[in-house]
C-alpha cells in the first residue's frame, strides 16, 4: 500500500495551536509519518501547502505544492492520484479532494482516522 497525505489537512484536523508554528507542525507530522513508514514498511508521501523550506526525510517523500494559492496541494495530490492510483490511499478530510482521487481510482481515508492510526 502507498499513502499520499494531505499534510496541512491532517495538521489542521486538531486545534493544537499549529498555526503559531506552521513549520514546527510540518516537522512533527513528518516525524510521525517517518515512524509510521518505518514500522509499516509502506511508502508514504506528504504534500504540504506553503513556502517550501528544508524538510527532508530518508524514510518518506516530502513535497511542497508546485504553486501557491487555493487548492494548490489538492491539485498536486489529485494529479499524483491520476498518474498512478494503483494501491494508493489518500489521507484527507477534504470531501472534494476525496471525490477527485476516488474518481481517479485511489482510495481515501479521513485525517482523523489516519491520525488515530499514527498514534496507535
Amino acid at each position: 500500500m502507498r499513502w499520499l497525505v494531505d499534510g496541512m489537512n491532517v495538521i489542521g484536523s486538531r486545534p493544537t495551536g499549529w498555526w503559531r508554528d506552521r513549520p514546527g507542525a510540518m516537522r512533527q507530522l513528518t516525524s510521525a509519518l517517518e515512524d509510521f513508514a518505518r514500522a509499516s514498511g509502506e511508502h508514504v508521501t506528504v504534500v504540504f501547502d506553503g513556502e517550501p523550506f528544508e524538510l527532508s526525510s530518508d524514510a518518506i517523500e516530502v513535497r511542497f505544492a508546485s504553486r501557491r494559492g487555493a487548492d494548490a496541494a489538492d491539485d498536486d495530490i489529485a494529479a499524483l492520484a491520476r498518474d498512478d492510483a494503483d494501491g494508493l490511499t489518500v489521507v484527507t478530510s477534504d470531501s472534494e479532494l476525496a471525490r477527485r482521487v476516488q474518481a481517479a481510482g485511489a482510495s481515501s481515508v479521513g485525517a482523523g482516522a489516519f491520525r488515530r492510526r499514527l498514534e496507535g
